[in-house]
């Protein structure tokens, strides 16, 4: 398929998935309950930890972990008491475990009391076309309190060969505002430009079908490779392609 083809072939699979349909079966329903903007990136920063598996059993587990925090996550991060987070010794997704959960709402606090919050994190350390360096500063910053060495797994790291899939759709969440109501757009100092594809099994398939992506493993190296094919396409909003490429392999098995 010649370029342009391609790129009018995924343009229109964009819009087919990037609305508010896509919704209703993805977890990002879950930041969608709310309308803060720190309850939507702590729900969407805890929601994408957890996104592996099946995405009922995400989405399930996700809002159970929203009712733990009483539906209300920033005031949850920032007041809870010692008691309080008992209650989320219960919690468990696959590998992440109520230990993990506590150190994540430990950290996540360290964080806006300590460094201005998520979005100011990411922003001082964004380089102008990437935004991986930053994911791993923000890692070293997540866990620069006392933790748990188990829980740092559930934090990827970019310059240690990890695609960082997770974290990278939670970014989309944030910085993209789709004008279609899907990404919140809530990140206003970060541009789409800089953003990376979560690459997953589903979308690096079809990427490697339509020869955007030919290494074989799903690494850091891969996606960087998939990042510039997106570029090329478009180098203003490269991940909207990630609807495309999510929508043929997951809905369409292509």
């Amino acid at each position: 398929m010649i370029q342009k083809d391609l790129k009018d072939f995924l343009d229109e699979k964009v819009l087919q998935y990037n609305n508010r349909k896509f919704i209703e079966s993805d977890p990002i329903q879950v930041p969608h309950q709310y309308s803060i903007k720190e309850d939507i990136e702590i729900a969407g920063f805890l929601t994408s930890t957890i996104a592996w598996g099946n995405r009922k059993s995400i989405i399930k587990n996700a809002k159970r972990l929203m009712k733990l925090m009483d539906n209300a996550p920033f005031d949850f991060v920032m007041h809870h008491k010692e008691t309080d987070l008992e209650r989320l010794l219960s919690f468990v997704h696959r590998t992440f475990n109520g230990d993990d959960c506590i150190q994540f709402i430990t950290s996540l606090q360290h964080v806006y009391k300590n460094h201005n919050g998520l979005e100011a994190v990411f922003v001082k350390h964004a380089k102008t076309n990437s935004l991986q360096m930053a994911i791993s500063k923000f890692k070293t910053i997540f866990f620069e309190i006392e933790h748990l060495p188990r829980t740092q797994k559930h934090v990827s790291d970019p310059l240690k060969n990890s695609a960082a899939k997770r974290i990278n759709m939670f970014l989309r969440w944030m910085v993209r505002n789709d004008q279609t109501g899907v990404d919140f757009g809530v990140w206003n100092e970060l541009s789409p430009s800089q953003l990376s594809c979560p690459l997953d099994v589903h979308s690096g398939n079809v990427a490697r079908k339509l020869g955007l992506l030919t290494r074989k493993q799903n690494d850091a190296k891969a996606l960087l490779e998939l990042d510039t094919s997106l570029r090329n396409l478009d180098s203003k909003d490269p991940v909207k392609y990630d609807f495309a490429l999510f929508g043929l392999g997951v809905f369409e098995g292509f």
